[in-house]
């Protein structure tokens, strides 16, 4: 079990927003923006490279080898 130092855990709605308020003075309406615009950008990018993953091995596994012998010459084997 992770235990939650005592510092954290007697944090309520109103610290909260008290440093939601602290970030927002410290560094701008314009920076915080942009690093949600990078973070928008870093999830949907990952989300891409999975489907990408996802369809690369499904490719991958549809063009394995597939046993062509005839049935007459698998019987002598």
């Amino acid at each position: 079990m992770i235990s939650t130092p005592m510092f954290l855990a007697n944090i309520g709605p109103i610290g909260l927003v008290l440093i939601a308020v602290v970030v927002l003075v410290l560094f701008g309406r314009g920076k915080i923006s942009n690093l949600m615009g990078e973070v928008g950008k870093g999830i949907s990018s990952f989300k891409k490279g999975v489907s990408e993953g996802k369809a690369e091995l499904e490719t991958a596994a549809a063009d394995e080898a597939v046993d062509v012998t005839p049935v007459k010459d698998k019987d002598e084997a």
